[in-house]
């Protein structure tokens, strides 16, 4: 007898990595209006603490999915769904999203789907942090300096990544977990620890 594939998507798989995604999107539209809004108040590079809030479902759907491709798919759905409610970014986030997604899914990857412990997660966020703020820098500010705005906002990217999408996912997985919603995904049997 061939043991299941672990690995293999089933179909609560994907609902709940789309309902994650789908709401993030939301989400995600909203908060643009808050980044250009009353947020715009506080000076870039300072205003990037608030980024890891656009990261976290690439860290929430690999806690909760735990498959090849998950941190993926639910960041990037999240991305296309806030294009089509009308980012301010508009088109520009189908290129972004999946590269913060990609980056997400490779710390996931580098321990073979089979580590979700904290440090992952956060190792996961900070490198879509990361991601996210390098593209920034040479697409969106490509005349500012490095010494005064580029390793600034770089540095405070990756520091709200790791708290907002890193431990804000494990704190949000943990939540999901104990209320039952989670009972039929890994991470109801092995609630992170944050």
């Amino acid at each position: 007898m061939t043991p299941p594939d672990t690995n293999r998507w089933r179909t609560v798989d994907i609902v709940v990595a789309s309902v994650i995604a789908v709401a993030f999107g939301i989400i995600f539209w909203a908060w643009g209006l808050l980044w250009n809004g009353p947020a715009d108040a506080i000076p870039l590079p300072g205003r990037a603490v608030l980024y890891g809030v656009w990261l976290v479902p690439a860290v929430l759907g690999g806690l909760i999915i735990r498959k090849p491709g998950a941190a993926f798919f639910t960041l990037t759905v999240a991305a296309l769904v806030s294009v089509a409610l009308g980012s301010s970014w508009g088109w520009t986030l189908v290129i972004q999203g999946p590269l913060e997604a990609a980056a997400a899914e490779l710390a996931f990857a580098a321990f073979g789907y089979r580590n979700f412990k904290a440090p992952i997660a956060l190792l996961a966020a900070t490198l879509a942090g990361l991601a996210a703020a390098i593209y920034d820098v040479f697409v969106w500010y490509p005349e500012t300096s490095w010494v005064s705005f580029r390793l600034p906002y770089i540095l405070i990217t990756a520091a709200s990544s790791l708290v907002i999408a890193g431990v804000g996912s494990l704190a949000l997985t943990r939540a999901l977990a104990n209320t039952g919603v989670l009972d039929r995904f890994p991470a109801a049997r092995e609630r992170p620890a944050i």
